[in-house]
């Protein structure tokens, strides 16, 4: 798993001493730096940032006014940040571990004592990863679960907005799975659902995002694709499930998805809720319009026919 720090300072003397020490340490994989605390703050928004170290005393946003605005963010209050200062005030230490600084490095700073500090934030943050991950892990597929995903789907549209990006959502539903459960068994029904996600894994690019959005239905978050490159995925995928049965012994079972489509346009302002209805009612349309299809939402109108999610798709 690839590791990001994120700089911010503004000497460039003293951001470059910090990455050299921490690269000869080998302790990330990427080394993203900020002037001040406004471009800290854009970064911290756009990238995935594993740990930040970051200067007090800077024009603009100060380190405690960053404190402040990264708490207001659900997606950055959980990010460890070591605060480098040049003064040993043990007042401003205690009052920026309240504002939720994880760390203090006192400069000029001892490159073994930064580097152990570093390492004990990252072997925090790497326990949390993995307790997260067995939190937000479905357990019978091995994806993502509903709680994950809307919480990724949230940093994801901070991310698109700010970066002012395309931001599209994809939810997919097995055709006729209770027909399949009902013919076959549920034990079969359950290596349907898993070959179907192992496909949607390997369909998708790095930076995307496949959960398991309950019962036979699944969504893939596609940052930075447009409606048109969204529905161009999912269709592929759509295609290779449906010509690729799922072999079972002795049985054949083929397997055809419905999608819908919708995206959160660069320039808009849009709720995850709101995206995620969009997707879920261009999903009844393809239901509707004979399934095994993808139907996409558009902004101007989502389609007309709705359905109350208490009502289960066929």
């Amino acid at each position: 798993m690839s590791r990001t720090v994120l700089i911010i300072d503004d000497s460039p003397t003293v951001r470059s001493m910090v990455r050299d020490q921490l690269h000869q340490a080998g302790l990330f994989d990427h080394y993203l730096e900020a002037g001040d605390g406004e471009e800290g703050l854009e970064i911290l928004l756009r990238e995935q940032i594993d740990v930040v170290l970051c200067d007090l005393d800077m024009p603009g946003i100060s380190g405690f006014e960053l404190l402040r605005l990264m708490q207001r963010e659900n997606s950055l209050r959980e990010v460890p940040v070591i605060m480098l200062t040049g003064h040993d005030n043990q007042d401003e230490k205690i009052h920026g571990l309240e504002l939720g600084a994880s760390d203090y490095v006192t400069k000029p700073f001892d490159p073994a004592e930064l580097l152990a500090r570093v390492k004990v934030q990252l072997k925090i943050k790497t326990l949390q990863d993995k307790l997260r991950r067995q939190a937000n892990t479905d357990v019978l597929t091995g994806l993502f679960n509903r709680r994950y995903l809307f919480e990724e789907l949230e940093k994801e549209r901070v991310r698109a907005i700010a970066g002012q990006n395309d931001l599209s959502i994809a939810i997919l539903d097995i055709d006729h799975f209770k027909k399949i459960n009902d013919t076959y068994g549920h034990q079969v029904g359950d290596q349907v659902l898993i070959a179907v996600a192992e496909r949607l894994c390997l369909s998708i690019e790095k930076n995307e995002i496949v959960a398991r959005f309950g019962g036979e239905e699944f969504v893939v978050v596609l940052p930075g694709k447009s409606s048109s490159q969204a529905r161009d995925c999912i269709e592929k995928i759509r295609r290779a499930t449906g010509n690729k049965p799922l072999v079972t012994s002795p049985e054949e079972v083929s397997i055809t998805l419905s999608a819908g489509v919708a995206t959160l346009r660069k320039g808009t302002q849009k709720s995850v809720d709101a995206l995620v209805k969009a997707a879920d009612e261009a999903l009844y349309l393809a239901k509707e319009s004979g399934r095994n299809r993808v139907e996409i939402a558009t902004e101007e109108s989502s389609p007309t026919t709705t359905i109350p999610r208490s009502v289960p798709l066929p």
